[in-house]
Parts: C-alpha cells; sequence; structure tokens
C-alpha cells in the first residue's frame, strides 16, 4: 500500500508540518532531521524517490523552519526543545504507522539533535544514521577555514583571501556574519559541488513542487533566521561532549570529499564512538549534502547496510 500524506500536527504546542511517502506499510520508517539548523530537507523529496522502494520516508520542518513557519511559527527554539519536539513526532509515528522503532536519520545539524536523541531515547529507534556528521563544531571550522585559505590562495583568489584573512582562523572569535562568510567560501570553492544551497537547495524550493512560492519565501527567510538566532549555541556543540556509548546500531555515511562537515572528522568520531553495531561508508564523488548529489548511492548504503540490521528478513534487492 502507497503511502503518500502531509499534515500538520501539534508538537509541543507548536503546529508542525510533516511528509509521509512510501510504497508499502511494510517497510521500516526512516525519519529524516534536516540540516541548516533551518533548511528542511522536503525539498529534495523530488531526488530521493527511490529511496520510497525501501524505506516510508519521514520529512518534518522544524520549529521555524519552512512550512511550519508558514504555519505562523516564525521563531525557534534551543536544540534540547528541537530534541523534545523529535520524541513526540516519533511517537506519532509509532502509532500512526503501526512500529515499535523507526529508523532516525540525521544531516549536518540536524547530528546536533540526532546523536543525543539516540542516546536518551534507544527504544525508540533502531538505527541512527548520521550524514554530514559535526563532530567538534570548534575545530570543524577551525580546520575548515585553514584549507579554505589555501584553497583560495592557491587560486589566486585575492578577494576570499582578504575577506578570509580579515575574519581570523579562531572559531571563537567570530560572529555570525564572519561565520558565514566562512561558509561562503568554503561551500564556493567546495570542489566537488560548489555551491550547492544556491545551485540544488534553493531551486529546489522555487520550483520543486514542494513548496508553495509563499511557503518557499518562508523557507529561505527561515534558514537565516534561525542561523543568527542558534549561532551561539551549534557554535559551542562537542559530540565529544556526549558519552561515546550508543546503544543503538549507527552508520555514519559522508561524502567522501565533504569540506563543509569534514571527512577526516566524521571517521575519527567514529572511531571514537561505541556501538552495537556500526558501519562507515564513504560516498564517492560527495561532498556535503552527499544524500542528495548521489541519491542512488546513499539508497545502496541505506538498502545494503541499514535494512539487514533493522529489518534481516527484508529481500534487499536493489
Amino acid at each position: 500500500m502507497t503511502i503518500n500524506e502531509q499534515h500538520y500536527l501539534s508538537i509541543g504546542g507548536v503546529e508542525q508540518w510533516i511528509q509521509i511517502r512510501g510504497e508499502s506499510a511494510g517497510n521500516p520508517v526512516l525519519l529524516v532531521l534536516h540540516g541548516g539548523p533551518g533548511s528542511p530537507y522536503a525539498v529534495f523529496t523530488p531526488l530521493i524517490r527511490s529511496w520510497e522502494q525501501h524505506f516510508t520516508v519521514v520529512q518534518w520542518d522544524r520549529r521555524g523552519c519552512g512550512k511550519t513557519r508558514a504555519r505562523g511559527t516564525k521563531q525557534t527554539a534551543p536544540f534540547e526543545r528541537h530534541l523534545e519536539d523529535a520524541i513526540e513526532v516519533t511517537e506519532f509515528l509509532r502509532s500512526h504507522l503501526d512500529k515499535d522503532k523507526i529508523v532516525l536519520m540525521a544531516g549536518s545539524m540536524g547530528t546536533i539533535i540526532g546523536l543525543p536523541l539516540a542516546q536518551r531515547r534507544p527504544d525508540l529507534y533502531s538505527a541512527l544514521v548520521t550524514t554530514d556528521l559535526y563532530a567538534d563544531m570548534h575545530r570543524n571550522e577551525a580546520l575548515g577555514y585553514a584549507r579554505c585559505l589555501e584553497r583560495v590562495t592557491a587560486a589566486g583568489n585575492t578577494k576570499a583571501v582578504r575577506d578570509l584573512e580579515k575574519i581570523g582562523g579562531d572559531p571563537a572569535s567570530w560572529d555570525l556574519k564572519a561565520w558565514q562568510l566562512k561558509m561562503k567560501w568554503t561551500m564556493a570553492t567546495d570542489p566537488v559541488t560548489p555551491n550547492a544551497v544556491t545551485k540544488l537547495l534553493f531551486p529546489l524550493a522555487l520550483k520543486g513542487g514542494v513548496y508553495s512560492k509563499r511557503e518557499a519565501w518562508h523557507l529561505l527567510a527561515g534558514f537565516l533566521a534561525t542561523q543568527k538566532a542558534m549561532f551561539r549555541e551549534y557554535m559551542s556543540f562537542n559530540a565529544y561532549d556526549l558519552p561515546p556509548r550508543f546503544e543503538v546500531p549507527v552508520f555514519v555515511f559522508q561524502g567522501a570529499g565533504d569540506v563543509l562537515t569534514l571527512t577526516d572528522l566524521a571517521q575519527e568520531y567514529f572511531e571514537h564512538l561505541d556501538a552495537p553495531h556500526k558501519e562507515l561508508a564513504l560516498i564517492d564523488d560527495a561532498s556535503h549534502f552527499a544524500a542528495f548529489t548521489q541519491p542512488d548511492r546513499f539508497r545502496d548504503e541505506l538498502v545494503n547496510r541499514v535494512l539487514p540490521v533493522v529489518q534481516p528478513c527484508t529481500d534487499n534487492t536493489i
């Protein structure tokens, strides 16, 4: 039975939007925690249709984001509140879709919610999948800055060199504008997928068919507003402050050439964490947004690695 629904739920006293899509009610449920922190991943729905053959995929626009913002909730909240909201969404999905546990997939700044969530409520989740993983934000930004400066210097981009040298290489000294400047040049000089936000995410928001023009405006506005509201909190995130032990299987699927959430730091954190089952996969020809720039390769990793763990009897033939 095909599942294709979208609606609002009262989560934490706020009307929040979810989308549920899949080709069989018997498939595992995959709840996606988007990044940004205000960058809804429902925009990528047209790119990941093939996932729906194997999973019931749930997209959720959190507080201050996308369709939830368009509904009237423009203010965001600390990550702890988003974590509590995620538990409510999960409980709804378990009841609504008749599942004991679901697969949690956290991307980019969604990992700031996903990692502690999987540790706090392992009873709710059959596995945690991370992509575009943030481990140690300070170290990630400092090293990413240094590598970006190397790239623009080698390219002779004097404007970028001036911009980066002006803010300096210590993320602790940055304000929001300084961080956004570092992000601008990092994404512009990404050797694999340059300017992925402006070339991939924003066009899909405007023309991908999931969001109306009004909702797309709220998506873009929320993207900027949540960065501002949550800047100090996400800049202080360090996954190493969490216990290394997870009670659920953990999968780290990372773009092999990610220059934004650095691949080598994600690999280091993978070695650090302890779980009953863990697997690492690097997606070739991918940087940030590996799940959406290489959706079929990412699907293959989900099917070949995650499905046998969360639903062992499933025929995983692609």
